[in-house]
């Protein structure tokens, strides 16, 4: 057979396969699939009968040309066998024109009132806020669970803002949390601020596709005619009480794969087509083009259900590897006796030489490739520094990559124990036994090198037993990593707003926590060779370990300030919530900026509420003004914690709340210093300690007689906050019924 005729029958065969290929179902028959441009596979559809259950129903307007495609409330753009689902979400806005009255005001309260079959992707949407007076914040809902986090971006000047990178100035960004499948967006803006509003008139807030995304200069007016913006949701089959040992979505030669609380499934390999549909996948026909195969020259292709097979003619049998095989005649020349060993042992010589070229090449890339990472994250800055403390690093440890990829199963997702702000952290083991904290930087990022450096400095200077101990750091990689000794009972955080574990809180324990806490920025602000300011002092940055000490954390934006240095002006860093109003409105930063933040925690432990709640009312929803309202109408009790009170720390409670407001203070100059607040605390915890009456956080409703006491600027608050009536005991004070909480 010619060339010219064999080329003529592969494009016969080739034709109608193609033709057969696209005919490939993607909906259940009479369904329909397409919505305009957006395809619809099974186990989604638009009518009921086409879908797999009421959490697939995809919404087609066709009233309008081109028709769009929904799901609940939210236009889609493209849906995937895969796993995902496109769709745009609005964007929240807060604009003001030049004389700074506000024009125009969206807060996106956005619910996507879908089940549980979806979520919002956590790795492939963020979080960002865009705008030089920014606040902007989210809170998300894991089912019935919610949380909230925010952004705060402030530039003077719009030559400030760096194009192409959302880092802080002008822009800021932060993931989503895994699960999430409900949020709300708000933004505000300072309208004070006028001197910005001719190149910043707005405040903007939205989740978005993170590869759809690009910041720069322009964007402060450009999002002021955007509407909308691409966002991905993942979705999954989730069945009740089956999982992939039970998948009834999965059919016919297909394999179903776990995701989170439910399951996806692909074809088996060796077949294509749509899993879900009832007819299953279908074999692909290896020996049929435009399918390739390994069977070459005389060898027959033979298609096997999920495979294929190579056969040679009569007189011939099949040589060849996994990639190529062809036949050779079974009976040879002599000469093959001879050519055969002599080829096979030049070919074993030239793999050996390659071989011995190709190691040392690869190993001479690694080399490079280490000096390059080790120069990218600061090396030489960090060694700078490091001299510039002598003997304060020498018991640092320098780790290698192989290390901590050993120790972490090549850093593998089940082994992550926390995510913060600049990285994520992984627990590990080293060879000699000892379990580490290894914390990886989250982002590729040269600006974050500062922080990354500025912790390992910090903390190779600091001493002390409430400090989480630097145990060495690893600058072989892409991303710089830092190894920490491991604390083994997570943040004070999750055991203050875990009702499960807030009640092996006692009030001995959480005063102890306070005190440590405290002790710890005393020593940073007095005792260190050069004061150090952490700047992000809050309850998930606070560890403790199994008999409930205090270990400070996280020193990644934490600032040296020289002693003849009052104050520092900064970019504003923190958390919403914990961060000390005056440092936000003046950028001035100063040791009270730590004094307030620490006051905040104060308040976490006296009340076990949130620092934020949008489950309080608005007046509520910052725990540091319901606190001050409290205390200033004299109603203490309706917030304290009920199951910390007894008739033995009244006093205590009372002490440590008056302690907390004058934290609290707006004014900085008004705010006791860290190393008074210490010996305060100190002497709390030597009072005589009494038996504790109500240290089990039970249901019934506890009574005390209590009296009032003063702070030092002569003001009465009452600890119990509820309705007064006469006691027996002490004639002459009032009593307070208090109540349990929890």
């Amino acid at each position: 057979m010619g060339i010219l005729e064999r080329f003529w029958l592969v494009i016969l065969i080739a034709t109608p396969l193609a033709a057969i290929a696209a005919e490939l179902p993607i909906a259940k028959p009479d369904c329909q699939d397409k919505c305009g441009d957006v395809s619809i596979p099974y186990p989604f559809g638009t009518r009921e009968g086409c879908y797999y259950n009421e959490g697939f129903f995809i919404g087609c307007n066709d009233t309008i040309s081109p028709p769009i495609a929904s799901v609940g409330n939210v236009n889609v753009t493209n849906i995937t066998l895969e796993g995902t689902i496109h769709i745009t979400q609005y964007i929240a806005h807060d604009c003001y024109d030049e004389f700074g009255y506000r024009t125009y005001n969206i807060q996106s309260s956005f619910g996507l009132g879908l089940n549980g079959s979806y979520t919002i992707s956590d790795t492939k949407n963020k979080f960002v806020a865009i705008g030089c007076d920014t606040t902007a914040y989210i809170q998300g809902f894991q089912g019935d669970k919610s949380y909230t986090a925010g952004c705060i971006t402030k530039c003077d000047s719009i030559d400030y803002v760096n194009n192409h990178t959302c880092s802080g100035i002008g822009c800021c960004q932060t993931s989503i949390a895994k699960g999430t499948n409900n949020f709300t967006v708000r933004v505000v803006e300072s309208s004070e601020n006028q001197r910005i509003l001719n190149f910043s008139p707005c405040s903007y807030g939205f989740i978005v596709e993170e590869s759809k995304f690009n910041f720069s200069s322009n964007s402060l007016l450009h999002y002021q005619n955007v509407s909308v913006l691409p966002m991905v949701l993942d979705w999954s089959i989730r069945d009740i009480n089956q999982t992939c040992r039970k998948a009834n979505a999965c059919q016919r030669h297909s394999d179903c794969v776990p995701v989170d609380d439910g399951y996806r499934c692909k074809c088996s390999k060796g077949f294509e087509g749509n899993p879900y549909l009832p007819s299953g996948c279908r074999d692909i026909d290896e020996c049929s083009p435009p399918n390739l195969n390994d069977c070459k020259g005389m060898a027959t292709c033979i298609n096997t259900e999920g495979s294929h097979n190579c056969s040679c003619p009569e007189g011939y049998h099949l040589v060849g590897n996994g990639t190529e095989k062809g036949c050779i005649a079974n009976n040879r020349h002599n000469w093959n006796l001879i050519l055969v060993p002599v080829g096979i042992g030049g070919l074993a010589l030239f793999l050996v030489a390659g071989t011995w070229l190709f190691w040392g090449y690869n190993k001479w890339k690694l080399i490079k490739l280490k000096q390059k990472f080790f120069m990218q994250n600061g090396g030489l800055m960090l060694q700078q520094q490091l001299s510039n403390h002598e003997g304060s690093a020498e018991a640092a440890k320098i780790f290698t990559v192989e290390e901590l990829k050993k120790a972490t199963n090549n850093f593998d997702d089940s082994g992550v124990i926390g995510q913060g702000g600049y990285g994520t952290v992984y627990k590990g083991t080293l060879r000699d036994g000892r379990i580490v904290a290894i914390k990886k930087s989250r982002i590729i990022d040269q600006s974050q090198n500062e922080q990354f450096i500025n912790e390992v400095v910090l903390l190779s200077q600091i001493n002390h037993r409430n400090v989480v101990k630097l145990l060495g750091c690893c600058l072989e990689t892409e991303v710089p990593l830092l190894v920490y000794e491991f604390i083994s009972n997570g943040t004070l955080h999750h055991h203050i707003h875990n009702k499960s574990k807030a009640s092996s809180l006692t009030w001995e324990i959480r005063l102890r926590i306070a005190t440590e806490t405290a002790g710890v920025l005393s020593y940073l602000h007095s005792a260190a060779s050069t004061p150090i300011i952490h700047r992000d002092i809050k309850s998930t940055n606070i560890l403790l370990d199994d008999s409930y000490t205090a270990k400070v954390s996280d020193f990644g934006i934490s600032r040296l300030v020289p002693q003849d240095q009052a104050g520092i002006s900064t970019v504003v860093q923190g958390t919403i919530g914990y961060l000390d109003p005056e440092y936000l409105h003046s950028s001035k930063l100063t040791d009270k900026s730590d004094v307030y933040s620490f006051g905040v925690v104060l308040l976490e432990l006296l009340t076990g509420e949130k620092v934020l709640s949008f489950d309080r009312t608005e007046e509520e929803r910052n725990l540091s003004m319901y606190f001050l309202s409290a205390m200033k109408d004299n109603c203490l009790g309706k917030i304290i914690d009920g199951c910390i009170v007894n008739e033995a720390n009244i006093e205590q409670l009372n002490e440590v709340a008056n302690l907390a407001r004058r934290c609290l203070s707006v004014k900085g100059e008004e705010r006791p210093t860290m190393k008074e607040v210490a010996m305060e605390l100190e002497g709390l915890r030597r009072m005589t300690k009494h038996p504790w009456a109500n240290d089990a956080c039970d249901a019934k409703e506890v009574e005390y007689s209590l009296g009032e006491t003063s702070d030092k600027s002569g003001h009465d608050f009452d600890v119990s906050g509820s309705t007064s009536v006469v006691s027996n005991t002490f004639p002459d004070q009032v009593g307070f019924a208090v109540h349990s909480r929890r």
